[in-house]
């Protein structure tokens, strides 16, 4: 589910290694003055300073559990690019690098076609050591398409690894290592991060092994473009290509996340960076050492972030939860009786703040667990119960809004569809929006659109949209379907 639009930024979100080949229960560790003094009891005097934790104790500690991974594959490659590439360049398969490759071949007209051929590739990225017989976590994408895979420690010993399985839904994969007594870190509990907490990086940028950067953590559960299922720890630590797979550690010498991705405008670092909970990466880890795969949760919705329009239009106290835009047929939301326009408050008892909140619960559960949500439907909340089931590989999804709907008030031009138009769309019922102004336009509604619903009721002609309409606020939020895609549109009519 995503529920990060990035409509007129141009930013880059990067894999962060420097090629696209794609021990749990250890104990709390203290390291003497590592780590920032506990929060003094709410006043109103005003706080004293603290001062950054020393990392060089963690560095010193756990630096020897972090290693290079260095990663020999192929990729298929224009005859003429794979010459230009050349077979020993370490970084000729950075994603930084193929973005802008392919964004310059775009551009020119009239390429002629050229024979395709395989050549060797080379990456390179980061782990960590979890076990002391030799279990390394890392990303997925490091290691994805690998043929050869070399684990290389602090102390320049270089070692085959095994991929003991790779899940790309999570970005989660397990290395194996033939050796003992290896120095292991220290996991910690994502739920016990917070923001502002001061963390701090160790991997390998741009091929540089064992480089510490550090920052503090800006955000969590965030969800990406392009993402579905991880709600990612955001901070400003520095994290470059090479970084990809290294662990995130909290002041006390935790590993809280693994380093993945970054947003930018040239491929390198620029103050925002995200890491995987560790909480999850355990859960995946867990199954690939005991299977040799995961599996995922489904609950079958697609849902869109509220904004005050939309809970205004739902009557919602607050602008919190997240709005079911669409159902599964024949899956668990469906069964549950999740309907279109419901609003998702709670589930198992956390509350639902942004709209993310719901796949990072679910992705943290596993296929036959049950999820208890309390469900704003039509002014009033009730309780449903859902039994999840397994994923399959479509990940499931989270609507964009596209901004803030008969003529009028809506600015709308409405007729019913025809039978050809409702089996083209795939509907029972709704209107065809043949024009769209004031209100409506400026929402983001174009004429071709399917107008589904009005305030989560079902509109099948003209005077049902009216009668919605004269009875709502000062906003209603219209259920629109346009292609293959549903979404609840605010539209302010007061």
């Amino acid at each position: 589910m995503n529920t990060v639009s990035l409509k007129a930024s141009r930013l880059v979100l990067a894999l962060v290694t420097a090629g696209v080949l794609g021990g749990a229960g250890a104990s709390l560790i203290h390291t003497g003055t590592v780590g920032a003094a506990p929060l003094a009891p709410v006043s109103s005097a005003p706080p004293s300073p603290v001062s950054a934790p020393d990392f060089s104790t963690i560095t010193e500690r756990y630096g020897p559990a972090v290693v290079n991974i260095s990663v020999v594959g192929t990729a298929r490659a224009d005859a003429d690019e794979a010459v230009a590439q050349g077979d020993d360049n370490p970084f000729g398969n950075d994603p930084f690098f193929e973005f802008f490759r392919r964004f310059q071949q775009q551009q020119q007209q009239g390429r002629r076609a050229v024979p395709q051929q395989d050549v060797p590739t080379r990456g390179m990225g980061s782990g960590f050591i979890i076990s002391a017989d030799g279990l390394i976590l890392t990303n997925a994408h490091v290691v994805r398409g690998a043929k050869e895979v070399t684990v290389k420690l602090t102390d320049r010993r270089e070692l085959a690894a095994k991929v003991l399985g790779m899940d790309p839904r999570t970005d989660i994969a397990v290395l194996k290592i033939d050796a003992r007594n290896l120095p292991v870190v220290s996991l910690g509990r994502t739920a016990d991060l917070r923001v502002g907490e001061w963390v701090a990086a160790i991997g390998s940028p741009f091929g540089f092994e064992n480089t510490v950067t550090a920052g503090v953590v800006s955000a969590k559960n965030r969800s990406l473009p392009d993402d579905s299922t991880v709600p990612f720890i955001q901070t400003d630590v520095a994290v470059n290509p090479g970084n990809s797979g290294g662990p995130l550690f909290n002041a006390r010498g935790e590993v809280v996340g693994i380093n993945s991705q970054i947003y930018s405008r040239t491929g390198g670092y620029q103050g925002v960076s995200f890491s995987i909970p560790i909480d999850l990466a355990v859960k995946i880890k867990d199954q690939i050492v005991a299977t040799g795969s995961a599996q995922h949760a489904r609950l079958g919705v697609a849902v869109q972030e509220v904004n005050q329009s939309l809970a205004d239009s739902f009557k919602l106290p607050s602008p919190e939860g997240a709005l079911v835009s669409s159902v599964q047929k024949d899956g668990p939301a469906e069964a549950a009786g999740l309907q279109p326009g419901d609003v998702i408050r709670t589930a198992n008892g956390q509350r639902i703040v942004s709209s993310a909140d719901l796949p990072a619960i679910v992705s943290m559960s596993k296929p036959g667990d049950k999820l208890a949500m309390e469900v704003w439907r039509k002014g009033e909340s009730r309780t449903l119960s859902a039994k999840l089931v397994r994923a399959d590989d479509a990940a499931t999804e989270v609507a964009q809004a596209g901004a803030d709907t008969p003529q009028g008030k809506l600015g709308l031009a409405l007729r019913a569809l025809r039978p050809a138009e409702r089996q083209q769309a795939g509907v029972d019922t709704g209107l065809l929006i043949q024009q769209a102004g004031g209100a409506a336009a400026r929402a983001g509604v174009q004429a071709g659109d399917v107008l589904l619903a009005v305030n989560g009721t079902p509109v099948t002609s003209v005077d049902e949209v009216r009668q919605v309409v004269a009875k709502a606020g000062k906003s209603v939020a219209l259920l629109i379907q346009r292609g293959d895609d549903r979404i609840f549109v605010p539209v302010k009519t007061g």
